[in-house]
Parts: structure tokens; sequence; C-alpha cells
């Protein structure tokens, strides 16, 4: 079976592990709304605040001629979200973000507000509770409501299949969410420059179900565990959890050295190549001919040099288990073996 989220091929072992009947697990599964781990452990995922706009949106411009009880859209991850409607009236629907299994998703059970008018073309505005960019270098333009760029389009994608069904030239939308300042003053926010509430965002549509914006808690997660999975970025971090799902698992990136000085007990550093070996000898595309890791791995599996980098980092890792995995999870090289 293939996650169609993060496009894992998941292991047999994995799912006979799981007691569940496989045509359950299947539909589950091709869903997008649950991860399997490597106990067999089944958790539950959301819906970004990409999604949950984008199915208020919808809701909204189809409430301009009949009552809307739930609302299927389309996700980045190619997926069909379907989300109930808490309320709809003429131009007016409220969809709330569901609940999943990431513990510290302040965003569950948020109200979405859509309100929608007739018009000549497609417009998305941002309301009250979604925070507007008051710094540059993000990617929403300074004074612009803070939805990204990929939820943007989903939420467009949305509208755009409400104002074809009920044969409408375009559609004005704006999206609130009531308790959104109230929310956005627990994140993290107004350090990077968004102000007045919460960010619209999403990259597939779904919410994984652990948290991957530890900030400057690391030190202290990485010191108070005795079973640590050090990793170097949002990949790492997502199969991490698939693989090794009894232990605390915390995204270093490039930082791995520092990560492993805090860090006792059992340690598994894991990650994609071009970190974890480069980490094992920084030098080890010099004179080499290949400008990345991933090209020499591409073009050169069994060159020297990626067996010395690896000896390198299990070397540097001082007992730490050294795990280097591709893009789609599957394990390259494992000290443990």
């Amino acid at each position: 079976m293939i996650d169609p989220v993060n496009n894992f091929k998941i292991p047999e072992e994995w799912i006979f592990r799981t007691g569940m009947p496989r045509e359950e697990l299947e539909t589950k599964i091709a869903s997008g709304m649950i991860v399997v781990l490597s106990d067999g452990a089944v958790l539950k995922r959301g819906y970004t605040t990409g999604t949950t706009a984008s199915a208020a949106a919808k809701a909204a411009v189809l409430s301009l001629k009949k009552k809307v009880i739930d609302v299927s859209v389309p996700t980045p991850a190619g997926l069909r979200a379907h989300l109930d409607v808490s309320e709809s009236s003429a131009g007016r629907a409220v969809v709330k973000k569901i609940s999943n299994d990431h513990e510290s998703d302040i965003t569950r059970g948020l109200e979405f507000v859509g309100e929608a008018r007739e018009a000549e073309e497609i417009r998305i505005f941002g309301g009250k509770g979604i925070g507007i960019v008051r710094r540059g270098g993000l990617q929403v333009p300074l004074g612009q409501p803070a939805i990204n760029p990929k939820p943007m389009e989903q939420i467009r994608a949305a509208v755009q299949e409400a104002v074809e069904e009920l044969g409408l030239k375009g559609a004005e939308v704006t999206i609130s969410i009531p308790e959104g300042e109230r929310v956005g003053k627990e994140t993290l926010n107004s350090r990077i420059g968004v102000e007045g509430g919460i960010s619209v965002l999403g990259s597939t549509g779904f919410v994984e179900p652990w948290n991957d914006h530890l900030g400057e808690t690391k030190g202290d997660l990485i010191r108070c565990t005795d079973r640590v999975v050090l990793t170097t970025g949002r990949i790492g971090m997502r199969y991490s959890h698939m693989l090794f799902p009894d232990y605390t698992v915390v995204m270093v990136g490039s930082r791995i050295s520092e990560g492993l000085e805090s860090a006792s007990g059992d340690v598994i550093i894991c990650g994609l190549p071009g970190l974890v070996l480069k980490w094992g000898n920084p030098e080890m595309l010099k004179d080499s001919g290949y400008a990345t890791v991933v090209e020499m791995l591409e073009k050169a599996p069994e060159h020297v040099r990626l067996k010395e980098a690896f000896e390198m980092a299990v070397k540097k890792g001082k007992g730490a288990r050294i795990v280097v995995i591709d893009r789609d999870g599957s394990v390259l090289m494992d000290s443990k073996n």
C-alpha cells in the first residue's frame, strides 16, 4: 500500500501489525487521513488551515443558491478532502478545523467563516483573524493577508468548483477566523512578522500527527528524553516518526553535532544523505566531479566516498545509530545493519 500524501510505500509487516482488516485499512490509507507506523500503530491526520479555509469558501458560494451540510474540496496532495459544514445561510458558511493526533495543533476546532457574493470574477479576501504580513522575506507580500501561495491556489480551485456548479461568472469570498487573533498570540507569528491572527498554510492539505515546530524547546526536549531521533528536516521528521514511533523525534537541521551534545541514552541520527553524509565528511564532494551528494548517489551509487562519509558519520556519532533515508522514506544506509 502507498500512503498517497507522502508517496511512502508502507511495508507489509507494518500493515500486518495494525491488526486491522485489509479492506478497511486500504480505504483509510487511500483517503489520506491515517498514517501507519512501523510498530503497527495508526495515527489520524487532520486537514490544514488551507483545506479548512477552502471548504468554508466553497460552502459559502454554494450557499448562495442552496443549503449546504458538507463539502468536498481539492488538496495540493491530489486527494479530495471531505468536511462537514456547521452552518450555512445565503452566502455564509462555517466549517470547523477537524481534530487529529497532533497534540500541539492549537488550531484544532477553530471555526472558519466564508462569506460570498456573486461577482464577475473570482476574488479571495482575508478577513478578521487572518494575520497580516508586516515583514518582508515571507512567501506573502508585505501588507497582505497571511494566506500562503499553495493554500491560496487551493481556495481559488475550491471556489472555482462552486462557481461552475452554480453557473456563475465568479464570486468574491472573504474568509475570516473569529478566534484567529487570540490563537495567533499562541503561535510564533509575531516573531516572523505576521500580526493580528493566524496564517493559512498547508503544502499538502493534510496535517501530520506530530509536532515539527519545537523551536526553542529543542535542546530541553533532547536532554529530557532517553530515546531520541535527531533528524535533519521535514522529510526526515515525517519518516522518523513512522520508522521509530517509540522515540522522541527532534528536527535539528544541519546542527547535528549540537543536538548530539545534548542527547544521552539511545540516540538515532536520521535524515537525507545530503546533510547526514556531509556532516560525516564535509569535504566529501571536493574534487569529486559531483555538485551534490544526491547527484553522486544517482550516478555513482557505489562511489567510495559515500561509504567513507557514512563511516565517518558513524564515528562522529559516538555510538548513535546512523540512518540515511531517501526522499520516499526508504532506508539507504543503517549502521545497525
